[in-house]
């Protein structure tokens, strides 16, 4: 304030020094613009250091600019001075807001590099596959622009180029199992503005991560985890998951959070309906809700509890063969191999599906507890005139219970916009100059997920059954870096066909790491 005040001082009496050519409007004008500098001077010495050091440079001149063009007699207004813009760096993203905080644009960015091996015993000759490759794979790679304007607007736009060895996807020539992920993972925009019922409400839409399962809702930054469950993510790609087209809204409070929405195909899937290779196809039609929130909440302890539904209200339909088909498959539990181990195949005449699922979490100081289990259903009516007519409808299930301990004290904080659990963020990051050592957890987890029904009819599926248990050490070595050591034990159950019980299955151990920076 006193560089302002020096300013005028200094400007008031060259003002009045100007004496006789001045009128009291001119003199009472300049005051006003000095007085709205002096507020524009106080404001900018709350900001940083450098953006405020900047901002009084060009406060100055002005205000010289406009003291000097009283003294010359011009009776034109000056005009004000131009908005200011901040530049600043949270959690280390290069953010770029203007000074009223009301509009800011951020570049985010993610990488997840896997390296990994497998010691994978197939059953029989019969098993397919044979064997599972190990290797790397750069299993998200995303960069893109996140952030905000007149307040109330949200919006991003994130690419990811990861998923190298996941495959191309779909039916043409070259096609890989697993399907690519590679695409627009990102493209939404929200509205934040309406607060009903004492709480906050987002209205949104566009291409985005559905915040649908609490597993889903953590970001892929924060899961405990290289991999989500099997169980979890069979439930989200029938009608939700990330890189999902999706219009909804979403209200929560501290406490409790409620959204819905309705959904249709993923990024990358096919919108012609004349083409023949790939074969045209329909959009497919869904919609998801889910209930969620702390039932419990102390100073150190929370206990989570949440529900949720999805419906696929129309498959995608093949327009050149008229077959209308879903499927339900994953790897297992780790992308190094795209292969998949179990898999219904495709479902002819599915006229649609469900999931219902039941979710819990908990925490006490550094010990974390996190479980879902979901119901999945196939309705076979679809009216394609192509065999099976009249298939009774199919029904699946799985699951998964995880368990982690922070080894360094530190804990996971709820995130009520998500209805979810934030990750951890060490309370003393590595450093070889101050001694840090970041924050260690370890973290345990079986899943299973059952995908036979109607075993010896003719009418049922064989997609197998597997259990996979998984043993895991993070390091957090700063707010943006992270290592991820996992160990699976995996155990696929699966016979040829519906009716044979050849035995298809197998067994797996695995090692892999994961280095992860986001900001």
């Amino acid at each position: 304030m006193l560089a302002a005040t020096t300013i005028t001082s200094a400007s008031l009496h060259s003002a009045r020094a100007a004496g006789a050519g001045e009128t009291s409007a001119e003199i009472s004008s300049l005051k006003r613009q000095l007085h709205l500098l002096e507020q524009r001077l106080d404001k900018l010495q709350q900001g940083s250091a450098a953006g405020a050091t900047k901002s009084k440079v060009a406060a100055k001149s002005q205000a010289k600019a406009a003291v000097t063009t009283s003294n010359e007699g011009s009776h034109a207004k000056a005009p004000p001075p131009a908005a200011g813009v901040l530049v600043s760096m949270p959690n280390n993203r290069p953010t770029i807001c203007t000074d009223d905080g009301e509009n800011c644009v951020g570049i985010t960015s993610r990488v997840h590099w896997d390296v990994g091996g497998y010691d994978y015993r197939p059953n029989t000759a019969a098993t397919s596959p044979q064997r599972l490759n190990s290797g790397e794979n750069v299993r998200r790679a995303r960069i893109g622009l996140a952030g905000k304007f007149f307040g109330d607007w949200n919006f991003a736009v994130v690419y990811d180029f990861g998923g190298s060895s996941d495959g191309l996807g779909g039916a043409a020539a070259g096609s890989l199992p697993g399907g690519g992920l590679s695409g627009l993972e990102n493209a939404y925009l929200s509205y934040t503005g309406l607060k009903p019922f004492g709480g906050k409400m987002a209205i949104e839409g566009g291409i985005m991560d559905i915040p649908w399962t609490i597993d889903e809702a953590t970001s892929s930054n924060d899961i405990t985890f290289m991999e989500r469950s099997s169980a979890q993510v069979i439930a989200v790609n029938v009608a939700a998951g990330d890189f999902r087209s999706t219009f909804g809204t979403r209200w929560w409070n501290d406490s409790f959070w409620v959204g819905g929405y309705v959904t249709g195909p993923t990024t990358g899937s096919i919108h012609s309906a004349s083409s023949v290779t790939p074969a045209g196809a329909t959009e497919q039609f869904g919609a998801v809700t889910r209930v969620a929130g702390q039932l419990i909440s102390g100073n150190n302890y929370s206990l989570h509890l949440g529900a949720n539904a999805e419906w696929l209200v129309q498959p995608s339909r093949n327009l050149v063969t008229n077959t209308q088909t879903v499927s339900f498959s994953d790897r297992p539990e780790l992308r190094i191999d795209p292969t998949t181990l179990i898999s219904t195949g495709a479902i002819a005449n599915a006229s649609g599906a469900q999931v219902y699922g039941a979710e819990a979490a908990s925490n006490y100081g550094s010990l974390y507890f996190q479980g879902e289990y979901y119901w999945y259903n196939v309705d076979r009516n679809a009216s394609t005139g192509l065999p099976p007519i009249g298939a009774p409808s199919l029904h699946f299930r799985g699951g998964y219970a995880q368990a982690s301990y922070v080894l360094t004290g530190e804990t996971r904080t709820y995130n009520a916009s998500t209805g979810s659990y934030n990750g951890i963020k060490p309370a003393n990051p590595f450093s070889a100059r101050s001694g840090g050592w970041g924050a260690w957890e370890v973290a345990g987890r079986i899943s299973t997920i059952d995908l036979n029904h109607g075993l010896a009819t003719a009418a049922g599926v064989a997609g197998g059954r597997q259990t996979v248990y998984t043993a895991a050490l993070n390091w957090y070595i700063n707010g943006n870096l992270r290592l991820m050591l996992d160990y699976l034990h995996g155990d696929v159950a699966r016979q040829q066909s519906p009716t044979s019980t050849a035995d298809r299955g197998a067994t797996f151990d695995a090692v892999a790491m994961r280095t992860q920076l986001a900001f």
